[in-house]
């Protein structure tokens, strides 16, 4: 168990809400924002950066949501600008409405680059440091807690570095309790991040944040850099999200300080809902996280290569820095031309067939998914398909098969497109023919070979297509090209993938969703099978 928050030498400070909410594609509402601080809340991070109350509607309703709610962790923080040139503190109505926000943390973001106060600001370098001093101090003796946003503090440092300590010195004299030092732009480097913070933390103490963007790619290199230097804030965002190319994404920063580095920002229990919630999340932003994403990816603890599972299954820490359980995530193998026998073996017991007893056979389905994969197919993203061939292999015979199929496709001048197919396949040794109309050619086989089926096997009623993918292999043959079709199907309960390949895009697609439903009826069998046992066993 980490120790408590209170405790806590380091402040993990989120501005998903605010910074992330810049990012490209991202618009959460205000009920959106609400859910995510409550997700941030469960992973314990220390302060929750709300918005900018006055700003817009929606970071005002937010604040207005949340105006007097406890979270059991996090401290809710208001994010705004220094007052105007020569405006009073209280008379500047973009600070009263931080303190009229109710947040108990306000977050001030400063300029500390010379050149900026003069080109953007359009003022002095001494209205800028009244601009600091007055702001900080107005709402500290309202009662609020503050922090400093050292903006472009390290371009600032590099064009003048007195001036932009002198900033700092200011906020920290008015009452600030922390200022965080900003790479805005995103361009610099870990040494040049951690020589600063060095010499900030040595003159003003351990008072010092870090917050960084992701244009060099540098972001959570950076944050740990300044952490390395005395930091003892680290802003960022879930997910990595916003404006550009990002923040400094909290999903690698958490575990790299705690697991890496030794630092306890959050407890053990809450380490292990990191992946949860940084998909959760992605699900509320609609923009999903890299696959490849560390820690928290899909692919992040995935392995494909035959070597790589070979070994894994010897020996769990030959291709893991860390164990996937940690951080939420599983480990998983995929199958494709690279893989061996290892994968094959490791993959069927995942869905309960044992196949140490036979290696001849592993052996023959590994080569198999290499001459398949070299036609086009990929298993990696069809796990139902790699199931009914490993089943295929061991005997099993399908439940149906294909006769023939016509799938006709009519336009005529004046009238609506018409799409109509029609199925003959062979059911315990007789023909069904079936035929159905659809949106289109694929959407008709579907629905026709769906009618076909349903009466013997019932289960198919329940199933429905959620996702329809078509890859084309190669551009460079243009409309001839092979192309790969990927399908996801399910039910009230689960879901699976299928996939198809040919030069025929309604071949392909056939393939695919003659295996989903084969895969449904499958499984509905295996459950029936299992039902029974489990009620002769009781018994």
């Amino acid at each position: 168990m980490s120790e408590p928050a209170a405790e806590r030498a380091l402040t993990i400070y989120d501005t998903t809400l605010r910074d992330g909410a810049q990012g490209v594609g991202i618009n959460f509402s205000a009920s959106d924002k609400v859910r995510i601080a409550e997700q941030l809340d469960r992973l314990g991070v220390g302060v929750i950066e709300g918005g900018w109350p006055g700003s817009n509607p929606t970071d005002t309703a937010v604040f207005a949501e949340l105006r007097g709610h406890r979270f059991e962790h996090a401290v809710l923080a208001a994010f705004g600008a220094t007052r105007r040139a020569h405006v009073r503190a209280p008379d500047d109505p973009q600070l009263r409405a931080l303190l009229d926000s109710g947040a108990p943390m306000v977050t001030l973001v400063a300029k500390t680059w010379d050149r900026q106060v003069r080109d953007v600001l359009r003022t002095s370098n001494d209205e800028n440091l009244r601009m600091i001093a007055d702001s900080v101090r107005w709402l500290v003796e309202q009662g609020r807690r503050v922090v400093l946003d050292a903006e472009h503090f390290f371009d600032g440092h590099r064009s003048d570095p007195a001036f932009a300590l002198r900033c700092l010195e200011a906020a920290l004299g008015a009452g600030a309790e922390a200022v965080a030092l900003c790479d805005t732009r995103g361009g610099m480097l870990p040494d040049d991040i951690e020589s600063v913070v060095r010499g900030v933390v040595s003159r003003f103490g351990r008072v010092a944040g870090i917050h960084c963007h992701d244009d060099s790619g540098c972001a959570v290199a950076n944050s740990l850099a300044a952490v390395r230097a005395g930091a003892v804030q680290v802003q960022g965002c879930v997910n990595g999200y916003g404006e550009r190319t990002g923040n400094a994404n909290l999903c690698t920063l958490i575990p790299d300080l705690q697991l890496k580095m030794g630092l306890p920002v959050v407890d053990d229990e809450q380490l292990r809902e990191l992946t949860l919630i940084a998909r959760d999340v992605a699900e509320i932003a609609n923009v999903a996280p890299p696959h490849s994403a560390p820690y928290i990816g899909t692919s992040a603890f995935t392995h494909k290569g035959g070597q790589h599972v070979d070994a894994m299954v010897k020996a769990d820490y030959t291709y893991q820095h860390v164990d996937p359980a940690v951080v939420g995530n599983r480990r998983e193998t995929v199958v494709s031309e690279l893989s061996g026998r290892a994968t094959v073996l490791t993959k069927a017991a995942a869905f309960g067939v044992d196949l140490r007893d036979d290696p001849a056979l592993a052996r023959r389905v590994a080569e198999e998914v290499k001459q398949l994969e070299h036609r086009g197919y990929s298993f990696e993203g069809a796990e139902a398909s790699f199931e009914l061939l490993v089943h295929r292999a061991r005997g099993h015979r399908a439940p149906f098969r294909l006769i023939d199929y016509i799938a006709l496709v009519e336009q005529r001048e004046g009238r609506a497109m018409v799409c109509e197919a029609t199925v003959k396949v062979q059911i315990d040794g007789r023909a069904v023919h079936t035929a159905a109309e659809g949106n289109g050619p694929v959407n008709a086989l579907d629905a026709a070979l769906r009618k076909a089926l349903t009466p013997d096997f019932p289960a198919i009623a329940a199933t429905q297509l959620f996702d329809y993918k078509v890859r084309v292999l190669d551009g460079q043959d243009g409309t001839a090209a092979g192309v790969r079709v990927l399908v996801e199907s399910g039910d009230h309960r689960r879901r699976w993938s299928t996939v198809g390949c040919s030069p025929n895009i309604i071949e392909a697609s056939w393939i695919a969703l003659a295996d989903a439903f084969e895969y449904a009826i499958v499984q509905a069998a295996q459950e029936e099978l299992d039902a029974g046992a489990a009620q002769a066993a009781g018994g």
